[in-house]
């Protein structure tokens, strides 16, 4: 089925691991109004035992023109690529498996491809948090609400294909859902693409999760290393990205080792010292993290644990990627076809017209 009323021509990708929020995610699309999809792919990146995708529960409306395919197991970077090859659409639309597109998602779409320009690589989409009204946000629940003001972000976005395929796709080296959009962001900007806000909306509800959910989290220090790799260490500048606490981070875990160091040493004054600074720093981090949240006993209780647990994970994770990433090479820009505006405008055209 082809978009109607002289709109662009779209395909939506979603990667999943078959989480129950993905049937929200499809319900939702399938309910919304506006000019329909020509594909949808369900990229199942969790596949089964014989190699194939478990049958998921597509809506009637959507199944006509849905196609399930396994994934490589590899990451939502090597998933969103395996979509778009199957996508065959000049457009795009990657989705997050625990988004729900607004109501008129697919309408909003289409005003905000049709108003993209010639150059324009990418649209993103208006994301929506939704945070309890009754108390203060969880430590958890801010991360996550974070998603709401980041720059570019692929739990909604839309691509045009020519700027994927000049750019060989998402860099499948990311294997978490973690700096792989800003990586496609940044060489798309520096082969002369521009990056699009779109209109359309998309709720990115809070999804569970367990109490060291953030100390797994430090594994993204990893994939910073690699961005420093591919993008020089002004990165954060250019995407936007804030620094973090891996300096403070860094500090205590230093004192930690120290204090260990010191004490098998036989240096019990020295010992204490770094203890302390040990100490606190772990009380400084915990009270950051504390004050904003509900302060239940619960919550205290996760932030006292984790905030002992993370500078260590993040210096972890830090040596880790210089290791794994020590000979990573960036991959170039993405250059726009060869023509410049006048294919661009070719393409247009033929978008359009389809």
């Amino acid at each position: 089925m082809t978009g109607t009323g002289g709109a662009l021509s779209y395909a939506v990708v979603v990667p999943t691991l078959g989480r129950p929020s993905l049937r929200a995610c499809l319900a939702a699309l399938a309910a919304s109004s506006g000019p329909r999809p020509t594909r949808v792919v369900i990229v199942h990146d969790r596949p089964g035992e014989d190699g194939t995708a478990p049958g998921l529960d597509v809506p009637e409306a959507l199944r006509p023109y849905t196609t399930v395919v396994p994934g490589r197991a590899c990451g939502p970077a090597a998933a969103r690529n395996t979509g778009a090859r199957l996508a065959g659409a000049p457009w795009i639309v990657f989705l997050d498996d625990d988004v729900v597109p607004s109501d008129t998602w697919a309408e909003d779409l289409a005003r905000d491809l049709a108003a993209a320009s010639r150059d324009t690589a990418a649209v993103t989409a208006r994301i929506d948090v939704p945070l309890p009204r009754d108390r203060r946000p969880t430590d958890w629940e801010r991360t996550t609400a974070g998603l709401a003001t980041a720059r570019w972000i692929t739990a909604d976005m839309a691509f045009r294909k020519a700027a994927l395929d000049a750019s060989g796709g998402f860099d499948e080296r990311f294997r978490r859902a973690y700096r792989e959009d800003a990586d496609l962001a940044l060489r798309l900007l520096d082969g002369g693409w521009t990056l699009a806000a779109g209109t359309r909306r998309t709720t990115h509800p809070v999804r569970p999760a367990d109490p060291w959910i953030s100390v797994r989290q430090q594994a993204g220090n990893a994939d910073d290393v690699l961005m420093n790799r591919l993008h020089g260490p002004d990165w954060r500048d250019r995407a936007g990205a804030p620094r973090g606490r891996f300096p403070r981070h860094l500090a205590v875990a230093a004192a930690g080792v120290g204090a260990l160091g010191c004490a098998a040493a036989g240096r019990p004054g020295a010992a204490a010292g770094c203890a302390a600074l040990w100490l606190a720093g772990t009380a400084e981090f915990a009270l950051a993290r504390v004050a904003p949240g509900p302060r239940t006993r619960e919550e205290i209780t996760r932030m006292l644990l984790t905030s002992a647990v993370i500078p260590a994970a993040a210096v972890w994770h830090r040596l880790r990627g210089r290791i794994v990433h020590r000979n990573a090479l960036p991959r170039g820009p993405a250059r726009p076809p060869v023509g410049g505006p006048a294919t661009a405008d070719a393409q247009r055209r033929a978008e359009v017209a389809s």
